[in-house]
């Protein structure tokens, strides 16, 4: 029983501290966390898959509140329950809280320098490398056939020339997958039922 317990309190502390240190090395929020997430929460502990990941995201993307803590909350639970789902929640916060509660007092006065400025600068341009970079790796994995690519550009165009707001496209983005996933499930229960009926028909022949 003591081992038990051990190794459960390991199991928490592990998941507390993965989703710090992912929170502590990644700059420009949740998409950008995506390539860190996939290195540790894939590749190294194994916990989801990759599909796991772009869902999470997805669900995350839909949902009210931050995607990173969405994603780190979705993980978590899927680990320990809900006690592993507020750990991830706290512990990818964590670093940020610590970090902007001492930088508070005095951004303000630092902001003004010219390095600050030109380093805020490049800070900028290399998170918009990454969340660039992020978009693609996504899109490759999401995007399987024409239907998709013109969904997507349609739903770009959407937000970000006619200023539908994000949640009316994600409504109507919801209502499409369900209708589509559907209308396949319906055919092949049909192609099923067909079979059913034919291999009767064939044995009775014979």
């Amino acid at each position: 029983m003591s081992n038990y317990r051990d190794s459960k309190v390991l199991c928490f502390f592990d998941l507390f501290f993965t989703f710090s240190r992912i929170g502590l090395f990644t700059f420009g929020g949740g998409l950008a966390m995506m390539p860190m997430m996939q290195k540790e929460l894939i590749d190294k502990k194994q916990w989801i898959s990759e599909e796991e990941l772009i869902d999470y995201y997805a669900v995350g993307q839909s949902t009210p509140g931050i995607i990173a803590v969405n994603v780190a909350t979705f993980v978590g639970h899927k680990q320990l329950g809900i006690f592993g789902a507020v750990l991830a929640t706290l512990g990818i916060i964590f670093p940020s809280l610590v970090i902007i509660m001492l930088l508070a007092g005095g951004i303000n006065s630092i902001s003004e320098y010219p390095r600050v400025q030109a380093a805020l600068k490049g800070i900028n341009v290399a998170v918009a490398a990454l969340l660039t970079s992020v978009i693609v790796k996504f899109a490759k994995k999401t995007i399987k056939n024409i239907w998709n690519a013109l969904f997507m550009l349609l739903a770009f165009a959407c937000i970000f020339w006619f200023k539908v707001p994000s949640f009316i496209v994600i409504l109507i983005a919801i209502a499409i997958g369900c209708f589509n996933t559907a209308r396949v499930l319906k055919k092949e229960k049909a192609a099923a039922a067909k079979q059913t009926v034919v291999e009767p028909s064939q044995e009775e022949e014979k």
